[in-house]
């Protein structure tokens, strides 16, 4: 019987990283040091492995996942000022946060005009989402509609069920740029093919009632919001940007502090 072939003589390490230990790998001086430390047996030493393994593995996982969703960066919801804008429904958004619209397929809708934290707000629950395990796109309008408007119909079809796939779609910045019909009818085709089935986060700064003024030349407006808003959460955030407030407290910072 021919003798096995000899390990290749690389470092631990690297023999780690190649069976797909990389934690290990990683840590391994540490894990080492513990272990001897505390006279570990080899069941518990296994058992460190395992659950540090396991903990990389829901890491890189998550990582990809939020590289994937293009997320972006956000701040967190422990950053968001719930006082200034003159009115939002605090009680419906911390609802959405621990993700109950989810279960029941419901889709969730924040209207209100620049600079109020629709898209921080939207960012914090997609993230809560991807960490509970949904799948998760997060889309402006502008690139969702750009990334639909190809002339192939094959590649459109497929681009349809990427978009119809996700647990949770949230659509960004609906209303701050204005769509011909063509666009108006690949917004229904998504928002059609999730209905009942997949949930929807969508920001605008618009009204529905203005919604005829993003798509102006538009048929399918009327079925659109009919679906749209079925089986959903609307919530209106009224008030002053809170950007243009940080740009005043700024300006009068530097009006304040002295010239040296």
């Amino acid at each position: 019987m021919p003798s096995p072939s000899p390990i290749p003589s690389n470092s631990l390490p690297d023999q780690l990283r190649r069976v797909g230990l990389f934690a290990t790998a990683h840590q391994l001086d540490d894990f080492v040091a513990r272990a001897t430390q505390q006279r570990w047996t080899p069941r518990q030493c296994l058992e460190h492995i395992a659950q540090a393994e396991t903990l990389s593995q829901k890491e890189r996982t998550l990582e990809r996942r939020l590289q994937q969703a293009r997320l972006g960066r956000f701040k967190p919801m422990v950053d968001f000022d719930w006082a200034w804008p003159k009115k939002i429904d605090r009680d419906l958004l911390e609802r959405a946060l621990s993700l109950d619209f989810l279960a029941d397929h419901r889709n969730l809708i924040l209207i209100g005009p620049n600079g109020l934290g629709k898209t921080m707000i939207a960012k914090n629950i997609a993230f809560a989402a991807l960490q509970s395990g949904f799948s998760v796109l997060f889309r402006n309008a502008p690139d969702l509609i750009a990334d639909l408007s190809c002339d192939s119909p094959q590649l459109r079809r497929r681009k349809f069920q990427f978009y119809s796939r996700p647990q949770l779609l949230c659509i960004d910045e609906v209303g701050y740029l204005t769509y011909d019909a063509h666009a108006a009818d690949l917004l229904y085709e998504i928002i059609n093919r999730r209905y009942e089935q997949r949930s929807l986060l969508i920001t605008t700064n618009r009204p529905f009632q203005d919604w005829n003024l993003i798509f102006p030349s538009a048929t399918s407006i009327a079925t659109t919001l009919d679906r749209l808003t079925h089986h959903a959460d609307i919530t209106l955030l009224d008030g002053t940007s809170y950007r243009v407030r940080e740009s005043e407290l700024e300006r009068k910072a530097r009006r304040i502090t002295p010239k040296r």
